[in-house]
């Protein structure tokens, strides 16, 4: 696992020990958790195709606690389960996707062409991040490498719409997420030969 994501990682389970240690005690589902991350990152879509960005960027960050709780919960209570992870990893593509359309219908409202395609840049290529690390391991090849995953991806885009530059940010994850995709086919590659030989 790259340093990076090792550091967020204990950063986040930092975060998230004492409110899990109080949802623990409560009928909690992690998959409910799960789909109300969702709901909230949705709402943050709403309030950006309003152009309302500061309070979608904070909103988002709220909607990002949730994709930190759930998969703690489920840890802590061991609630794992295969459909779990595959739920959650599904509603991951559901926010990234509310999120970057509500921004998309924005700039198309504002007339600006270049962005709309930016931000559809943005969308195919974070699909592919996770498309590809999804079929490299399917064929039992672990593929978490790569510059813009998406924690990387939210940040950038919270940055963004809390300060105003969504443009900038969305230019951002079109640029990095496109990066990683082909870091990951570049791994995959390697690995494949090595696998082979």
């Amino acid at each position: 696992m790259p340093d990076l994501q090792r550091l967020r990682r204990r950063a986040g389970a930092g975060f998230t020990a004492p409110i899990v240690s109080v949802l623990g005690r409560c009928p909690v589902s992690p998959n409910v958790i799960t789909i109300a991350g969702v709901a909230i990152t949705i709402v943050a879509a709403w309030l950006a195709s309003e152009g309302r960005f500061l309070a979608s960027g904070l909103v988002l960050i709220g909607a990002s606690l949730f994709d930190l709780l759930d998969g703690a919960l489920a840890r802590a209570t061991g609630k794992t389960s295969r459909f779990g992870a595959i739920l959650d990893a599904t509603c991951d593509r559901v926010s990234e996707a509310a999120l970057l359309a509500g921004i998309g219908i924005w700039f198309a409202q504002s007339g600006n062409a270049i962005a709309v395609v930016i931000t559809y840049v943005a969308l195919t290529s974070s699909f592919l991040v996770s498309y590809v690390r999804a079929r490299g391991e399917a064929v039992g090849i672990e593929c978490t490498v790569g510059l813009c995953t998406r924690p990387e991806r939210v940040i950038v885009l919270a940055l963004g719409l809390i300060t105003g530059f969504v443009f900038v940010a969305v230019s951002v994850v079109a640029a990095g997420a496109s990066i990683t995709v082909v870091q990951r086919l570049l791994h995959l590659h390697r690995k494949g030969k090595e696998s082979a030989d």
